[in-house]
């Protein structure tokens, strides 16, 4: 095998392989990348046997056809190291299990392992398929990703969920949701066409975070496959990017019981204003909890915070709130993250009581909706 890419195309291949890449496995080749120098392109491949990602590195020119495997880690920082715009020569040597990088007047030489080792994802057919814009996919995961946990007791909700959902009037709509027990993101969005078959699915949290990346910058039609039930598989197609994920096994818990249907109680408060209040008031709480109280007063909402050695925080920012007064707490960083999300100016609470779940919105995003569990203070 022998080749000459730029480097600039070769780091952004590498570095979403090596995002894939196991650090600690009891298989070499996990931790490795595939270099796979075909007559007509050069692919970047990387694998943990659950998630796999295959780039195609444009204007690589192949001058021997091969394939070989180095180590992820060392290979992305040598590409990330060497100057911008370079040129850089790899060459295997099939006698030694060696493999050389020469790039201006730096050379490396890397023990390899053959590319027939690599342990490749099947070539299934996955029979539901629909298409959505870069920037939908991007709003998907910007809305939720903050929300899906990595647990180990409960795998099942360990991932984005994503299903088909009928309005009545006859709407059909495509649902992602996000929770981690405390807090649920849900958003929909108009149903694509080919998907209206498709079983209900949850993408693992690495997958969703590893395709934000592949996103960055994208704005083409992305094609998204999946298999005929939900413990099988899912494909995401770009322009010479594939990325295919292992779906969450076990059911995703029935979310729409935990969603208010009787919060008339509201509130609208400057959202960046309620995010810095909370930021600010947050300094004084512990790590762990960041527990903080909101107040609310006639048109005006003040952010509470207390902690063991007695010390106090107090903002008040104004609001629209007509009624009695009431308190109600909840996880400082928590609500950080929900306002951070925002992309319009306000940000608008329902309640019902302080023991109740909460509805959070952005009025400039209706299609958004957020859940908070209330802590008790």
């Amino acid at each position: 095998m022998k080749l000459i890419s730029e480097q600039r195309p070769l780091l952004r291949a590498v570095s979403h392989a090596q995002g894939v890449v196991e650090r600690r496995n009891t298989l070499p080749a996990l931790s490795n990348v595939l270099i796979d120098a075909r007559e007509e392109h050069l692919r970047i491949a990387a694998t943990d046997m659950d998630l796999e990602v295959i780039e195609i590195v444009p204007s690589a020119e192949i001058l021997t056809p091969g394939a070989a495997m180095v180590d992820a880690r060392m290979l992305h920082e040598i590409v990330r190291k060497s100057p911008s715009g370079c040129q850089i020569e790899f060459e295997a040597d099939e006698k030694s299990d060696n493999i050389t990088l020469s790039l201006g007047r730096s050379r490396f030489q890397l023990h390899s392992m053959g590319g027939q080792d690599y342990p490749s994802f099947a070539e299934d057919d996955l029979p539901h398929r629909f298409v959505l814009q870069a920037s939908e996919w991007r709003r998907l995961i910007n809305k939720t990703r903050f929300i899906i946990p990595n647990e180990e007791t409960r795998h099942n909700i360990n991932g984005l969920h994503l299903h088909t959902k009928e309005e009545e009037g006859g709407n059909q709509l495509l649902r992602a949701v996000a929770t981690d027990g405390h807090r649920l993101a849900c958003i929909s969005m108009p149903l694509p066409s080919g998907a209206e078959e498709m079983p209900a699915f949850t993408i693992p949290r690495k997958a969703v975070l590893e395709l934000q990346k592949l996103l960055e910058g994208v704005e083409e039609d992305i094609t998204f496959e999946v298999s005929a039930d939900k413990s099988g598989i899912c494909r995401v197609k770009m322009e010479g990017v594939v990325l295919t994920s292992k779906l969450v096994e076990g059911d995703f818990p029935e979310y729409e019981r935990v969603i208010p249907q009787n919060n008339e109680i509201c509130l609208t408060v400057d959202a960046r204003a309620f995010s810095e209040g909370v930021d600010r008031v947050s300094t004084i709480t512990s790590e762990k909890s960041r527990a903080v109280k909101l107040i609310l007063e006639d048109n005006l909402l003040r952010i509470n915070a207390t902690n063991h050695d007695g010390e106090d925080a107090q903002e008040d920012i104004s609001a629209t709130y007509e009624g009695e007064e009431m308190q109600i707490g909840f996880n400082g960083g928590y609500l950080l993250d929900i306002a951070g999300a925002f992309e319009g100016d306000d940000a608008r609470f329902f309640f019902l009581d302080k023991k109740s779940p909460a509805i959070i919105q952005d009025p400039r995003d209706e299609d958004v909706l957020y859940v908070i569990m209330p802590m008790t203070i």
